[in-house]
């Protein structure tokens, strides 16, 4: 069990981010069409998984505007924005904003929280996910791994960036 904060208080998550150097836990996501797609959904892809709690809040918005904006100079590699909103939301927030260079996956109906050791437990966004980044490579060993310290904070894009600069 991981620990981050929301608001000054200690926040506990489901578990435990996948360490650099392991596989990645497969998952299973909904995206904006309601169809569920896999990790073969990026196969030949290096993945950058974008974690939050919910589209509608500030600094999710801007992390998913930020990674849209790096995205695009990446060879190879796939940004997944996850969050527990229905895709609906997601869509809607891509769509207006028009973000196309990322795309969206809905933990709504499976364990990916879990998973992945984001779940919260406690607090105002129990249920949702913490606030993290997990970036794969092609065969979906773990290059970075970052849980937010703070759920108001973003994410670290110069940390994420350069483990993806740094892989074969």
């Amino acid at each position: 069990m991981a620990t981050t904060v929301q608001r000054g208080a200690p926040v506990r998550t489901s578990g435990e981010l996948p360490a650099v150097g392991t596989t990645a836990p497969a998952y299973v996501l909904t995206g904006s069409d309601l169809r569920d797609f896999d990790p073969s959904a990026t196969a030949g892809q290096r993945v950058v998984l974008n974690i939050f709690p919910s589209i509608d809040t500030p600094t999710c918005a801007r992390s998913v505007r930020r990674f849209n904006e790096l995205v695009g100079r990446l060879a190879d590699t796939t940004v997944v924005c996850v969050s527990e909103d229905l895709p609906f939301a997601q869509q809607r927030f891509c769509g207006a904003e028009g973000l196309d260079q990322v795309r969206v996956g809905s933990a709504f109906r499976g364990d990916f929280g879990e998973r992945y050791g984001v779940r919260l437990l406690d607090g105002a966004f129990a249920g949702l996910l913490a606030r993290a980044v997990v970036v794969l490579d092609v065969d979906r060993t773990v290059l970075h791994s970052e849980l937010v310290p703070d759920i108001g904070q973003e994410p670290d894009y110069d940390a994420a960036l350069a483990a993806l600069e740094g892989a074969p």
